[in-house]
């Protein structure tokens, strides 16, 4: 290896990971007690050729997504029955059940709006996600729009119905847990409470 870059290496200031048991489930440390935490913390050096972002147990397993989305399904249900199903009720209108009726079509702005203006305002965060302290993240910088745009409204709306909503497998064993929308958008999703202790901030 040449000095230049054995110099680089050497300046690079390395990341820094944590004993979880002792971070996780605290009340938010302060002064002596935070110092004496975060002495105990270890350099961490990304290992060659590792994604850049978060060191991989950042983030969060299959099963935990899946409870936040069903909670989000929940959530999304109780909008569009108040909403279209509340209107379709007062003007005495049915539901014809076609795909590509008013009615589907008006609960699929829902599903997706919900997705997309949660994630894009909330900091990556849907109702389900803050429940289970659940994050979007991007890979390569910010959550742009155009990161969400990908991510929640065209994904989402391909991954909706069988048999396609088999794309949202791969979170369960990929490398960074990403389904196929997280490959296209170059995102995941990781634990809040492990970001929070990364910036050595204690819950």
């Amino acid at each position: 290896m040449s000095a230049e870059k054995e110099e680089s290496k050497k300046s690079t200031k390395p990341k820094v990971f944590f004993n979880e048991k002792e971070v996780l489930g605290r009340k938010k440390a302060k002064g002596t007690e935070l110092k004496r935490l975060q002495q105990k913390w270890q350099p961490y050096e990304e290992p060659e050729g590792e994604q850049p972002g978060f060191p991989r147990y950042f983030y969060a397993g299959f099963w935990m997504r899946s409870f936040a989305f069903v909670l989000d399904l929940l959530c999304i249900s109780a909008i569009q029955t108040s909403t279209v199903g509340l209107v379709y009720s007062l003007l005495g209108l049915v539901d014809t059940g076609n795909y590509f009726g008013l009615y589907n079509l008006f609960c699929i702005g829902i599903y997706l709006a919900y997705f997309t203006l949660l994630t894009k305002f909330n900091h990556g965060q849907t109702i389900g996600k803050m429940a289970f302290g659940l994050r979007v993240v991007s890979v390569k910088g910010e959550l742009t729009w155009g990161t969400i745009l990908i991510r929640e409204t065209v994904c989402r709306f391909i991954l909706m119905g069988f048999p396609l909503i088999i794309g949202y497998l791969p979170a369960a064993f990929s490398k960074y847990k990403q389904h196929v929308g997280d490959y296209f958008s170059e995102t995941s999703v990781v634990t809040v409470n492990l970001i929070k202790a990364f910036n050595k901030e204690l819950i």
